[in-house]
């Protein structure tokens, strides 16, 4: 009898998982993003008009919808940390789990669970990165009120800043920086910019007189403390690295030093904005989530500058490095996004940065002479390529020929030497014979099969357009639109 019950039971179960997976897989996500898109263009236009009342009735309304949420769970079950668990160890990777997370999202006793600690290596550092992921419920919850929270972000924010926003990138900031200082008559002083970990810090208190979203949600969100070697430790400042909600909180933290900067040295005595290139004090903001730089006519400006940049972060919570915040000439250059700035007898020069072509190098002398030993020739290009494709195309917009030359020799060298490691007793000649082939009237391609390793020599620079920075993704959508087109074309004729 108990045995049939157990039978009839699992019979059950397994219809029920059977038909949640059918409903998941029925969803129509473009009628989703249609839907959500909707919603959250109704923030944007309320938000403009000032409309309080309004936008807290519409945030309700998306963080209650079925189309929300059902977004939200499939943002956090498809990007890079799908399979990377919070405390509990749940992952949601089966139709039918994802279909009953969408039914059980809800803020009716809602409390979020302890994050795990965990810490990852800084780019070209000795030092660690602290790291927060919370479980995949609370991060499903992130992302829906993030829905909510990121028109208003992107209505309210500085018009100056490129991280972390919706049809915004690096390139953008660089194109930016560009056009403040490319001129004859364009600023020499620089002022770098590094928060001490601004994620880390960020008063918890400011976050909720000045964020527009449910405060209790926040509190949860903020509060949740955080596990550590089996130790539950508080979260009693900052939001985590890991949350998918704190890249909009750091930067609405930091909106605001725009607006400052221009009513201190852009208002002539009539009380208007002067245009940014004619102002006296030639000071102009470029911001990156927490990485910014700030231009002067003098010195003593620029000085002057980290005094109010000071005093602005410290009403948040948060404080400038000393060590990393410095003032420079534009002709002893600057580094900045991995770009290094730099004037040579009048004329802006922007390439890759030292750094980054370093750390690159290490990246392939790793794979090619260590994890690359008992590799086959044709894995080795297919990783290789990989991360060629990537860090070209993130340079391919500056002058960047001669990196890309510099390190298409390393890399002939370094597979040089994994191929006399293959082959130690075999000679040179017989080696580039074995890997290196001729294809479509190119010489020495290394090459297995039809799949050869990208030559960063013939790789073309081509400029990246302009944004119009006072566009909106969530107003303007018909721009984005058209920009995403020319951006996919110029990508494709690059390839080409």
């Amino acid at each position: 009898m108990n045995f049939s019950n157990s039978t009839t039971d699992k019979t059950e179960r397994l219809k029920d998982e059977n038909t949640l997976a059918d409903q998941w897989e029925s969803i129509d996500w473009t009628q989703v993003e249609k839907e959500v898109n909707r919603l959250q263009t109704r923030i944007a236009k309320a938000t403009v008009k000032g409309d309080k009342n309004k936008v807290k009735r519409l945030q309700y309304l998306l963080t209650h919808s079925f189309y929300a949420k059902a977004y939200s769970v499939k943002k956090v079950t498809s990007n890079k940390g799908k399979n990377t668990s919070g405390i509990d160890k749940k992952l949601w990777s089966t139709p039918s789990s994802k279909m009953k997370a969408v039914l059980a999202l809800t803020d009716k006793n809602y409390r979020a669970k302890p994050l795990r600690r965990v810490f990852i290596e800084k780019k070209g550092k000795n030092k660690k990165r602290p790291l927060g992921i919370p479980v995949m419920y609370d991060r499903a919850m992130q992302t829906l009120y993030a829905l909510a929270l990121e028109p208003i972000a992107e209505t309210t924010g500085d018009h100056i800043s490129f991280g972390f926003r919706k049809g915004r990138s690096a390139k953008d900031a660089c194109e930016q920086i560009f056009n403040v200082l490319a001129r004859e008559c364009s600023p020499t002083w620089i002022l770098e910019g590094d928060i001490k970990g601004c994620f880390d810090n960020i008063n918890h208190d400011w976050l909720r007189e000045n964020i527009p979203m449910d405060k209790r949600i926040m509190k949860q969100f903020l509060k949740s403390g955080f596990i550590y070697e089996g130790n539950l430790f508080p979260t009693d400042i900052g939001s985590p690295q890991g949350g998918a909600i704190s890249s909009i909180y750091a930067n609405m933290t930091l909106d605001g030093l725009e607006k400052l900067i221009q009513d201190k040295y852009h208002r002539n005595s009539k009380g208007k904005i002067e245009n940014h290139y004619r102002a006296k004090s030639k000071v102009n903001l470029v911001r990156y989530a927490d990485d910014f730089i700030i231009t002067a006519k003098t010195k003593e400006i620029a000085e002057e500058l980290k005094d109010v940049v000071s005093q602005f972060l410290a009403t948040r919570g948060l404080t400038l490095s000393e060590e990393k915040t410095l003032i420079t000439h534009i002709d002893m250059g600057f580094d900045f996004l991995g770009w290094t700035f730099r004037k040579f007898k009048g004329k802006l020069i922007i390439k890759p940065s030292k750094n980054s072509i370093k750390t690159l190098v290490r990246k392939f002398a790793t794979i090619i002479l260590k994890q690359g030993k008992a590799t086959s020739q044709s894995e080795l290009i297919r990783r290789l390529n990989q991360i060629i494709r990537g860090w070209s195309n993130y340079h391919r917009h500056v002058v960047a020929s001669q990196a890309f030359s510099h390190i298409n020799n390393t890399l002939y060298i370094l597979l040089q030497q994994w191929a006399k490691h293959r082959h130690p007793n075999k000679n040179t000649w017989w080696r580039l014979n074995k890997y290196w082939h001729e294809k479509n009237g190119k010489p020495w391609l290394f090459m297995s099969g039809e799949y050869n390793l990208i030559n960063l020599r013939r790789i073309n620079i081509i400029r990246h357009p302009n944004l119009q920075i006072s566009k909106n993704p969530f107003l303007h959508e018909a721009y984005f639109i058209k920009r995403k087109m020319k951006l996919k074309s110029l990508f494709a004729a690059r390839n080409g």
